[in-house]
């Protein structure tokens, strides 16, 4: 099954935001670079997906006029098959991308991005209902801390932990990165 690489909203708005901690940051990239490099060298291709959302002024880091809607600094270059611009939490919802994974023949996604949560958890619910077999690399999403409902703290790991028992077995296949390139191919099986 042909497999392509969605990254998911990996952009430097989110340093713009109060939530933003650098607490997971190294980690996450790492994972998210290596997941980069390995599909890059396997010839996978990789869909890089940007959100841009709210007044269009250079105050609000999710506008194009802010100058923030980019790569995030730490996130390795690479050469993207498609670029596509999100207004909703799914990255299927208004850009084109279920035509163009369409067209490419792609069975298999492998999300990874920012946040775990949001448009990571939403983007994968939405391509398992929409019929693509989803892995869902959970040390290649990114998210922050919370306040819950009552008050009460809610931290990115509870977060991350809760996305993928949701997610496990009925909308994706959780996958560490060696895990997700080996199901596309890119690595030799053990």
């Amino acid at each position: 099954m042909k497999s392509c690489l969605i990254v998911i909203d990996v952009q430097e708005s989110f340093r713009h935001r109060p939530y933003f901690t650098p607490r997971d940051l190294a980690a996450y990239a790492a994972a998210q670079n290596a997941l980069i490099a390995g599909c890059a060298a396997a010839g996978i291709p990789i869909v890089r997906i940007f959100h841009v959302d709210g007044p269009a002024r250079a105050d609000n880091p999710f506008a194009i006029e802010s100058g923030h809607v980019r790569p995030l600094a730490e996130l390795a270059p690479f050469e993207a098959a498609a670029t596509y611009t999100k207004h909703r939490h799914s990255a299927l919802v208004g850009t084109g991308l279920d035509v163009w994974l369409t067209e490419n023949g792609i069975g298999r996604l492998i999300v990874s991005g920012i946040r775990t949560e949001q448009c990571c958890e939403t983007t994968t619910r939405h391509a398992s209902d929409l019929g693509w077999s989803v892995d869902f690399v959970t040390d290649a999403t990114l998210t922050f801390d919370m306040t819950q409902p009552d008050g009460r703290p809610l931290s990115a790991a509870d977060i991350k932990a809760r996305t993928a028992t949701v997610l496990e077995g009925r909308f994706a296949r959780l996958c560490s990165v060696d895990q997700a390139l080996e199901r596309a191919g890119a690595l030799a099986t053990a």
